[in-house]
């Protein structure tokens, strides 16, 4: 017997629950959102909190992208590509220029987002001051007195130690000169994305029952020191083995065969758009 399920598979009332918080976490740019965080067929911390958000806001004409780490074909975007797309009939594409809802876990997309996209990023962890404190009580007051100096004195041990901040991603952000955010664990490369970005971000933490946003056009700035100031990751005088671009997120891989170390893009369908392109025109960069 065939289950027939509702579409997007939850019931209604989820739906207008979840968008609820949504539309709480855009009006207050960078503030958590607490919601009711429902159960779903896969086990929390493999990107709930962004699928809740995914299906509660997606629509018969959509068209949706999943992607996992810059991949489009990694087991976790498949899995919930296909579930997704089982219960709503939604077309699905690669190519992020033609998505509407693009869900990532993270990374942000090479290509630049346009007004009417929507990113949905994946956050396991989206409470930047737990380190810190570990009661929700008080990190909501500190949020609240707007002290973050656990989050500067974090950066500033760093320093200390070994002369730069070494936070590799999650680096913390601040949104709208108000609150300090997680932005998902993307590379520090990704931070400056969300400044001014023309599409709409939306971060869901299933484990924590959270929700927060990053509306369009909304100031976010990485969190630096005067005389120590937020450097992303550096790939100059590299370039990708594949399509030759020198201006993305590469990855360091291995060739076993010639025993040497090569870089390739991490956005999967980015490269390939550059591979299409290049031989479309005869091979020239």
């Amino acid at each position: 017997m065939q289950i027939q399920y509702n579409f997007a598979f939850f019931d209604e009332g989820s739906k207008r629950e979840i968008r609820r918080a949504t539309l709480k976490a855009i009006a207050v740019p960078g503030y958590q959102v607490p919601f009711a965080s429902r159960e779903m067929p896969i086990g929390r911390g493999w990107g709930t909190g962004g699928l809740q958000l995914t299906l509660s806001l997606i629509g018969k004409n959509d068209i949706l992208k999943v992607i996992d780490q810059g991949s489009d074909e990694s087991v976790n975007a498949v899995s919930i590509k296909k579930l997704i797309s089982k219960t709503t009939g939604v077309q699905t594409v690669d190519e992020t220029s033609e998505a509407t809802l693009i869900q990532s876990r993270h990374r942000v997309p090479e290509i630049p987002l346009k007004p009417g996209q929507i990113l949905v990023l994946q956050v396991p962890m989206p409470e930047p001051l737990r380190m810190h404190e570990s009661s929700e009580l008080e990190t909501k007051k500190l949020h609240g007195e707007k002290d973050y100096s656990g989050a500067w004195l974090t950066l500033f041990e760093q320093i200390m130690k070994y002369r730069n901040m070494t936070t590799g991603a999650d680096h913390p952000v601040m949104v709208q000169d108000r609150y300090v955010m997680a932005p998902s664990p993307i590379p520090k490369f990704d931070n400056p994305k969300l400044n001014g970005s023309e599409a709409l971000i939306l971060l869901g933490a299933g484990r924590e029952k959270k929700i927060y946003a990053v509306p369009p056009y909304t100031k976010v700035e990485s969190l630096a020191f005067d005389d120590v100031p937020f450097r992303p990751e550096s790939f100059e005088g590299k370039s990708c083995k594949q399509c030759g671009a020198d201006d993305t997120f590469l990855d360091e891989l291995f060739d076993s065969d010639e025993g040497v170390a090569y870089y390739q893009c991490n956005d999967s369908s980015y490269c390939l758009s550059r591979m299409n392109r290049k031989f479309a025109a005869g091979g020239v960069k």
